[in-house]
């Protein structure tokens, strides 16, 4: 069952964003999304929250200036992800160009697992690093900062995931570690580490550093920062599309990375047209593929290719990845579906489920296609360690998977070897004999957690619109706005006529349909059968080009009959 809900419109914000110059159609969506002031989003880089308040970020500049001028080592330890990956990119190039003697490593996520681990730790050691800089990771790593502790390695954690019961012994950078009074709590891990670059800048200018030399422009790297802002889905509240909105400008002007450029033009996609749907959705998918399948040495070296042969013939590589990532994901997808056939997934709270010849890489992304399918948290499981399977998870809204986990890992010690992860995603290791026990304990611990309103699929959508706002006009400026993750993109519903209707590529249906007298195309894939005469949709409007000409179309989301 799917409830359709229209968003509550507070009259009074949306009076003001009027009033301020906003078009009413534009102002009844911000003011639904909690905007009441037009400055809210005015996305100039003036607009972004200051560093100083980021707990530990100045002795951090302080030391990365001290290392700079000893001319120490410093390397890198990256995450597998977009994130992590993109959060190299940008501590690489933003450290060199601040001076600093600067190398990177990233865990093979089959080989040492996540983070700073002690064997990742006697792995940087054969590089002889002085600092250790961790990006998109760090914050669950005590024994490894342990382990690099008692090599004489310095270890700097920069992170945005929440922290566990103990910190290790570094200086960390990290907006939801205990007693960071930064406002935001959702810059993903290349966010924090550009606000590092940022303060560090800062202190270098005030020991002089730049008197013989321009300042590096850190506003290069804001390409970087909105793939990777975008990419690990977190929050995209104020700052964060402030972020994303200037990187996307770059990317829209042509002054993006040659690599990011590259993943573009290999996935079929026109720069100059970016949006965070094609971050999320084309470029940022084709990087992860690295990390899923392979090593994401492979997608560090794209974001950090110097030009545009050697990135074009690293994101071909990273494309023949993803082709190869979507094919293990449909037969794992089809393999789960075939065992949920013989369950009543509308009796089950939770869908936990592993094979012992799934693909450790792809089992988020089943997970993902599994939660949205049957609206129920999912975990997936592939083969890990010896006697081991990891498992990674997708959540719905109103149960906090992280939390959840926390709750089987003290209600059953030992259960859980490790976990970690946020409110919609998280990962976790148990050992392969206690896989029926854990899906118990987690299926009880929703159980208490969720309850029937949860369970049922809600749609949010904006209402309805008027025949004169079903117009590739419309679609253009929602396209040029930041939307995702917390600032969901405008979906509408409304009654619409079929005027004709046919199968295109054998599995989807292109219509004609009609509202008000206006009439455009749509789309509803992945159905052939053939709809009523008319139909009340949840849609989204989009600026579909094609051979050159634009025209307004709609994706149908989800149908029902009318009334």
């Amino acid at each position: 069952m799917t409830r359709i809900v229209t968003r509550q419109v507070p009259a009074d914000p949306a009076r003001q964003l009027h009033q301020q110059g906003i078009a009413p159609l534009m102002a009844r969506l911000y003011a639904a999304r909690g905007i009441a002031d037009a400055a809210e989003v005015d996305y100039g880089l003036k607009g972004l929250l200051p560093y100083h308040s980021l707990k530990n970020i100045q002795p951090m500049a302080a030391r990365l200036a001290d290392a700079i001028a000893a001319r120490q080592r410093l390397l890198v330890v990256a995450d597998y992800d977009a994130d992590g990956a993109t959060a190299c990119a940008v501590a690489i190039k933003g450290l060199a160009a601040l001076g600093a003697v600067i190398d990177f490593i990233v865990p093979n996520r089959f080989e040492y697992g996540y983070g700073l681990t002690p064997e990742i730790v006697e792995l940087a050691a054969q590089s002889r690093p002085d600092i250790i800089v961790t990006v998109d990771n760090g914050i669950a790593s005590v024994a490894g900062v342990e382990a690099a502790n008692e090599r004489g390695i310095e270890v700097l954690v920069t992170d945005h995931h929440l922290p566990g019961d103990t910190l290790p012994a570094a200086l960390i950078v990290n907006p939801n570690q205990p007693g960071c009074e930064f406002p935001s709590k959702n810059l993903a891990g290349v966010g924090v580490m550009f606000y590092v670059l940022m303060a560090l800048r800062a202190e270098l200018r005030s020991r002089g550093a730049f008197r013989q030399q321009p300042e590096p422009n850190l506003g290069e790297l804001l390409d970087l920062v909105a793939l990777g802002t975008v990419a690990d889905v977190v929050k995209l509240d104020r700052n964060n599309r402030i972020l994303v909105d200037n990187g996307l400008r770059r990317m829209r002007a042509g002054r993006m990375a040659p690599g990011i450029a590259a993943l573009f033009r290999v996935a079929g996609r026109a720069a100059h047209k970016a949006n965070a749907f094609d971050l999320g959705f084309t470029v940022g998918p084709r990087l992860n593929a690295a990390g899923r399948l392979d090593d994401m040495s492979l997608g560090i070296a794209c974001l950090l290719a110097g030009d545009e042969t050697q990135a074009l013939t690293l994101a071909q590589e990273l494309d023949k990845l993803n082709r190869e990532r979507r094919s293990i994901e449909h037969s794992m997808q089809d393999e789960a579906l075939a065992v949920l056939s013989g369950i009543d997934a509308e009796q089950r709270y939770t869908l936990s489920l592993y094979r012992d010849d799934w693909h450790q890489g792809v089992v988020g992304i089943v997970a993902s296609r599994l939660k949205e399918k049957y609206h129920r948290p999912a975990i997936v499981f592939a083969p890990g360690d010896e006697g081991e399977i990891k498992g990674s998870g997708r959540s719905i809204p109103g149960f906090h998977l992280r939390d959840a986990l926390d709750l089987v890992y003290k209600r059953h010690p030992q259960l859980i070897l490790k976990f970690g992860g946020h409110a919609m995603a998280a990962g976790l290791t148990i050992a392969a004999a206690r896989f029926d026990e854990f899906a118990a304990a987690f299926e009880s611990v929703a159980r208490q957690l969720l309850d029937s309103n949860t369970l049922t699929r809600t749609l949010e959508t904006d209402g309805p619109l008027s025949g004169r706002e079903l117009s590739l006009a419309v679609a253009e400026t929602l396209a040029a706005e930041v939307w995702g993750q917390g600032f969901a993109a405008p979906t509408f519903h409304d009654d619409f006529h079929i005027v004709s209707q046919r199968v295109v590529g054998d599995k989807h249906l292109k219509l004609r349909l009609e509202k008000d007298g206006v009439q455009c195309d749509g789309m509803l894939f992945n159905q052939v059968e053939w709809l009523p005469q008319t139909i009340n949709a949840v849609y989204q409007l989009a600026a579909n080009e094609w051979q050159g000409r634009k025209e307004l179309q709609i994706y149908i989301q989800h149908w029902r009959q009318p009334g």
